[in-house]
């Protein structure tokens, strides 16, 4: 049976309501806009609608520069998250008190991490005239037991199918010089601010 979300008003006045399928009977997605009119769309389509209007959204609420990354709240503990426009969320699991609808930032800088070994590793090989199909890079991450809480131990492993072992060592040394991996022993100077801002900048007139 398709289970529908909390009805939200937007601040045109109109209601909006989305009815998701039955995770043992997938159907589509609708979205109902009340007397507007309704969609149904397949899961896809509504990850593709989902992530345009953050898209839209990140940009309407700011500068989104190469060096410029920005979270705005959505609900509970979910966070929309824009770099250059591109928009991905966050959300704790359910033993935390979110709804785990989307990896927690610590998971987005382990994902981080490997993807960034990843591609300079993928990139020596290149250059090297190795194949680098099969490669793949894991992220095994340990918490410290004390407080702050933190990442203890990660441990990378790197599986490089058609690397020759002579060449080994010369791939490993690699992502010690690119830029996520090294943060951790070179941490960048971090400034928290809280900013004032116009109380009615987020309200519409």
């Amino acid at each position: 049976m398709a289970t529908p979300t909390r009805p939200m008003n937007t601040a045109s006045g109109g209601p909006v309501l989305v009815t998701r399928p039955d995770p043992a009977d997938p159907g589509p997605v609708v979205l109902d806009l009340g007397g507007v009119g309704r969609a149904a769309l397949t899961c896809a389509e509504a990850r593709d609608v989902a992530a345009a209007r953050l898209r839209e959204a990140a940009a309407a609420e700011g500068p989104h520069g190469p060096r410029h990354t920005g979270a705005v709240h959505l609900r509970g503990d979910r966070y929309a998250v824009s770099v250059r426009g591109h928009v991905l969320t966050v959300d704790q699991p359910v033993a935390d008190g979110g709804v785990d609808t989307a990896p927690t930032p610590l998971e987005l800088f382990t994902a981080s991490v490997a993807s960034c070994v990843a591609h300079c590793a993928g990139r020596h090989l290149t250059r090297h005239s190795i194949d680098p199909e099969g490669l793949r890079v894991t992220v095994d991450h340990r918490m410290a037991t004390d407080r702050p809480a933190r990442i203890a131990l990660a441990d990378v492993p790197v599986i490089a199918p058609r690397l020759p072992k002579e060449r080994a060592t010369g791939l490993l040394d690699v992502p010690s010089h690119r830029t996520v991996h090294p943060m951790p022993a070179h941490p960048p100077e971090v400034t928290v601010a809280v900013r004032e801002v116009d109380p009615c900048a987020s309200r519409t007139s």
